[in-house]
């Protein structure tokens, strides 16, 4: 199970992003299911166009089931927030917050993203341990 966070979302459906055809390289090389939430479409809708071919194209994805959109429990919005709080110096936002608290709760342990700074700041908790964010990305 892997993540995808905002900027492959974006990429992935506007061929004028620097990121287009990267993402697409990496999209070709996934097998296992994705995951991600409704902050992140939020934010990803946000950034494209609302009538654009990017945006329906985003809309098919989700459609189709490329990517499993993962509804926040109370408990999930709670660990974003605490997530929010330990990493105020990056800082975290809830969209980011709430993809590591998925991955905490669903065990998974890697993100497709763009942020890779951010993402290689992030641990996610397992128990009494923490792991660093396994990252795909095509700026590696």
């Amino acid at each position: 199970m892997l993540i995808i966070d905002t900027g492959p979302m974006v990429a992935l459906f506007d061929p004028q992003d620097a990121d287009f055809n990267g993402c697409h390289e990496i999209l070709k090389t996934i097998q296992e299911p994705l995951y991600s939430t409704e902050a992140i479409l939020t934010e990803a809708f946000h950034i494209l166009d609302p009538n654009s071919r990017g945006a329906y194209g985003l809309m098919q994805f989700i459609r189709e089931d490329f990517v499993s959109i993962v509804a926040l429990s109370k408990g999930d919005i709670g660990r974003s927030f605490e997530l929010m709080d330990q990493y105020s110096d990056c800082p975290m936002d809830f969209a980011d917050a709430t993809l590591i608290s998925i991955a905490e709760r669903m065990k998974i342990k890697s993100v497709f993203t763009l942020d890779i700074n951010d993402f290689s700041t992030y641990k996610i908790k397992r128990g009494h341990r923490s792991y660093a964010v396994d990252i795909l990305s095509p700026k590696l």
